[in-house]
């Protein structure tokens, strides 16, 4: 079936801004260079490290290392990272940096050996953090020196105009938590804590005295490392007395569907809620983070509170720009106070976000915990994933960026990330295609950074059985391949060399809307609805598979179209409110505008009586980027 052919405009009044094709590379990094004395929106490109380099195609169920690769720090070469940086991105999410719980034996470097009894997949999961002082050995060429790797990734990453991020994960740590390189006078989680007790307030751990910790009872056929022979899988792990699971569960033995890796963090919350720490004073939510830290300076705060602190400035002093703070509301939002105000007295630019996902604690995680950012997941992207599955209404997206007007620039927008299905998999869309309106109304309705999950811009699918991990989503625990990424790898040529034409144009696209909102004034701007007035106005041939707003700021204007059907064109006269136009000071007449994305349309807006017209055809999926 022949695709639809697609791509995105924005309307422009005012300021012209350079169109981006691979033709114009000096004129980007001229723009990327100016971009660097200026706020503007951000674009975040998170990478599973340990898949982003891995040529390796065999793609095993449960493979090991040796049969499926893994990708290596040294694969982010200068080449990649430029790549990286040329579609449009500001920051790197370098995901499962932090040395967590893996199956293959590194014991010759001096690192125990994990139990596929208290391990999701082979490969590891990422958020069962071992060492947070150190990194994941797999990724190193030698893993005797696997920090002075990262160590030099991190001056590549700086090297070539990116800042970057890593996890940190304050909920929970792996069951069998070992650091080996902490720092002189660093004791591990747990080291010091009263074992005898279910709780303390300066224990790191939370404790079932009296019983020991039983593996999970397997069902559904599940069984570790898909049934493999291994010494240690044997339904048996020590840990006496057992400990809370990472999710808060209570029982010695967790239930397979807990987080039964990992163990759960103690804040100084007692089994029954009681927070034992001081509270922020009245209106502190205002203030700023210095005021913050200064609160925070004559208080008895909880053991793990120091040490989550010592560990983020650790990795701050190693030149990390920021972190990407996982299940951050199980964590107290007192704690973000205390934390990330010390994140923010080292480097005042630190990048924080958080993940977050009730949306009445939103403010309270922004303000009062001084996160920068946070996943608009629930609003945003479960709307825009219902418009693309093709049974949602574009009608629900205007109420939420109104709800969210206060701190809209607070709500990270994606459209995947590891957690979430790619946007090609029959589970979720079938067709990257789709994903472009979606993408376009992501990166352009507020000024919030956009993150794009590595792939994405290939059209990615995920499909693979990697073992523990489920197709649909590119596994985070087991050791696989990513194939559309890896032709865009080409051997580690890193420029597409193996792409298809749609992928090709694909990509394409992705670089030329990001670079495009990283470059523009209007999208650091206001907003302003078109859709339901639109809707209200009955406009003939417009309805609920479209959406349109205004984004502005000064003389830089945009009007932003996109049609989400994939079967059927689109022929409407869009209505610009009197209002807009005069906030605009557009004179009646005639304002011819040009596609600014591909050069390759031209439109006419009329005014008239105060009143703004626009002659609009789309085809389907399209959206229409336009100057005057």
């Amino acid at each position: 079936m022949r695709r639809a052919y697609i791509y995105t405009v924005v309307l422009i009044l005012g300021l012209s801004l350079p169109a981006c094709n691979t033709g114009e590379e000096k004129k980007v990094e001229q723009n990327r260079n100016e971009m660097e004395t200026k706020e503007g929106k951000k674009v975040i490109y998170q990478v599973f490290t340990r898949l982003f380099g891995n040529t390796n195609t065999t793609n095993k169920p449960w493979g090991t290392i040796e049969e499926n690769g893994v990708g290596k720090f040294s694969d982010f070469t200068d080449t990649a990272l430029k790549e990286i940086r040329d579609l449009g991105v500001t920051h790197i999410w370098y995901t499962g940096v932090p040395h967590h719980a893996v199956i293959t034996d590194y014991t010759e470097y001096g690192i125990s050996i994990d139990d596929p009894d208290v391990v999701k997949g082979r490969a590891g999961s990422p958020y069962a953090v071992k060492d947070y002082y150190n990194v994941n050995p797999d990724l190193a060429e030698d893993p005797s020196k696997r920090l002075e790797e990262f160590e030099a990734l991190i001056d590549r990453t700086h090297a070539n105009g990116l800042k970057l991020l890593i996890d940190i994960v304050p909920n929970h740590v792996a069951r069998d938590y070992e650091g080996l390189t902490n720092p002189e006078g660093v004791q591990d989680f747990g080291a010091g804590d009263d074992t005898s007790v279910a709780y303390h307030r300066n224990n790191n751990f939370y404790y079932i005295p009296g019983k020991a910790f039983q593996v999970p009872e397997w069902r559904n056929d599940y069984q570790p490392l898909g049934g493999e022979n291994h010494p240690l899988a044997d339904g048996r792990f020590e840990e006496n007395p057992a400990k809370w699971t990472g999710n808060g569960a209570r029982d010695a033995q967790p239930d397979m569907n807990d987080w039964y890796e990992t163990v759960k963090i103690n804040y100084g919350v007692t089994p029954d809620g009681v927070r034992e720490f001081d509270s922020l004073p009245s209106g502190y939510a205002d203030n700023d983070y210095k005021d913050h830290y200064a609160f925070w300076q004559d208080k008895n705060v909880p053991d793990s509170w120091k040490k989550f602190r010592d560990i983020a400035l650790y990795w701050v002093d190693k030149g990390v720009d920021g972190f990407r703070f996982d299940m951050a509301e199980m964590v107290p939002v007192e704690f973000w106070s205390y934390l990330n105000s010390h994140i923010k007295m080292k480097n005042p630019d630190a990048l924080l976000l958080a993940e977050v996902y009730n949306p009445s604690l939103y403010r309270d995680y922004i303000r009062k915990g001084k996160m920068d950012y946070l996943y608009d997941k629930v609003e945003l992207y479960d709307t825009l994933k219902h418009v693309m599955q093709g049974h949602g209404l574009t009608r629900n997206i205007p109420p939420i960026q109104d709800g969210l007007k206060d701190i809209e620039h607070h709500m990270l927008h994606f459209l995947e990330n590891h957690d979430e299905q790619r946007i090609a998999s029959p589970e979720f869309a079938g067709d990257a295609q789709k994903g472009k309106p979606a993408m376009v109304v992501s990166a352009t309705i507020s000024s919030s950074p956009t993150m794009v999950y590595f792939g994405q811009e290939v059209g990615e699918p995920g499909a693979e059985d990697a073992g523990f991990g489920d197709p649909s989503r590119t596994s985070i625990f087991d050791y696989i391949g990513v194939p559309h990424h890896q032709r865009w790898m080409n051997n580690k040529k890193f420029d597409g060399g193996q792409l298809s034409e749609e992928e090709k144009q694909l990509r394409d696209f992705y670089k030329r809307l990001l670079n495009f909102t990283v470059e523009s004034d209007a999208l650091t701007g206001s907003y302003k609805d078109l859709h339901l007035f639109n809707l209200e106005e009955g406009t003939a041939g417009y309805d609920d598979k479209v959406l349109s707003y205004a984004r502005y700021d000064g003389d830089d204007r945009l009007v932003i179209i996109s049609n989400f059907n994939a079967d059927q064109g689109k022929n409407f006269t869009l209505k610009i409110p009197e209002e807009l136009v005069s906030q605009w000071s557009l004179s009646d007449g005639t304002h011819a505008v040009t596609d600014q994305l591909y050069g390759k349309r031209e439109l006419t807006l009329q005014v008239e009586n105060g009143r703004g017209s626009l002659e609009v055809k789309l085809e389907p999926l399209e959206s229409l980027i336009l100057k005057l």
